[in-house]
């Protein structure tokens, strides 16, 4: 394993940060009325911003677990959503938002929500490897399989719960919520809440971000390094779905943001998680906001003022890159 210092490091993630700040301020010049300009309106600017801060810490959240979910399971194809985590913690995110859990709510406050998404993800989790684990190997193919059937049947609860309940006591459209959006009300609780998960979640699979290099190799290599590799990989995938449900609770199960941006760092970095994670974290900020930018800016036409949900905008984009890595793949096996 090369030397990486801690000089090394913080070039990397002022790049990265420098890479997201830039598209951020470009994000801010553009409206809903086609105007691209700086924001005069005190109101507009603080809009615009908070969008913004919330679409990048969301796309921050899911490019920085795919990163680490690719690594950890040796599959380029491992996403947050393509897995099934995304889906089952939006909809425990959902559950808490039911009027029912009113009194939950007001004794934990929003913390509470990331509790109930973190419980829907690591179900989810939980069904999908002890379905796709075969004789203690996890089958990539089967993993896939078995992710997508979680997300159909997540999405079919969570309709089915819209049909019997029709006042949750959170925020945003219900279907916003359900394809994946940027919720309009949320509380500043929830919003702090999630930035504190995510926040401390990042920095944590930082510090094991050169041990996830042994990832890649055989258990017996792994060991013999001194990696305790089997820990190492239950406590990413931990860290890695508390993020991922802390960015879900707010937004809804937003697709292949935890895919593409991986990939696109790669790209760039090569394989080394110490200089992956903190591009791909830049890059899926940069997607997602960009997405958010481009659903507002198509509010300007014909669609009745409304916004573009961004997991809408990432679908298209994300689908057919998972198709051409899928058919990359299976050409080389």
């Amino acid at each position: 394993m090369k030397p990486f210092t801690a000089t090394q490091l913080l070039k990397s993630i002022s790049i990265a940060a420098g890479a997201w700040a830039l598209v951020a301020v470009a994000c801010l010049l553009v409206g809903s009325t086609g105007n691209i300009a700086w924001p005069v309106d005190r109101d507009v600017f603080w809009f615009r911003f908070d969008s913004i801060l919330v679409t990048s810490l969301i796309g921050a959240a899911l490019a920085g677990s795919g990163c680490v979910y690719q690594a950890i399971l040796r599959n380029p194809l491992a996403d947050p959503y393509l897995l099934g985590v995304s889906a089952g913690a939006s909809l425990a995110a959902y559950v808490w938002r039911l009027t029912s859990f009113a009194g939950l709510l007001a004794i934990l406050g929003a913390m509470s929500q990331q509790a109930f998404a973190f419980l829907g993800a690591m179900s989810a989790v939980a069904i999908v490897f002890t379905l796709a684990t075969r004789r203690g190997r996890i089958e990539p193919i089967t993993l896939l399989l078995v992710g997508v059937i979680v997300n159909a049947v997540c999405g079919s609860l969570y309709l089915l719960l819209i049909q019997f309940n029709k006042s949750p006591a959170g925020s945003g459209s219900e279907m916003t919520f359900l394809i994946g959006g940027l919720q309009t009300s949320l509380l500043p609780e929830q919003k702090w809440a999630a930035l504190a998960v995510v926040s401390i979640g990042w920095v944590i699979l930082l510090y094991f971000a050169g041990w996830l290099n042994a990832a890649a190799l055989s258990d017996d290599e792994a060991r013999s390094l001194g990696v305790r590799i089997q820990l190492l990989r239950w406590v990413s995938l931990i860290i890695a779905s508390l993020m991922t449900a802390s960015a879900v609770a707010i937004s809804g199960p937003i697709g292949f943001v935890g895919l593409v941006a991986p990939h696109m760092a790669r790209l760039v970095v090569g394989v080394d998680p110490r200089k992956l994670l903190p591009l791909a974290t830049a890059l899926g900020a940069i997607l997602l906001c960009l997405a958010d930018t481009a659903g507002r800016f198509r509010a300007r036409e014909t669609l009745a003022g409304q916004w573009l949900p961004v997991g809408v905008l990432t679908g298209l984009m994300g689908g057919p890159f998972f198709l051409l890595l899928l058919w990359q793949t299976r050409r080389k096996n």
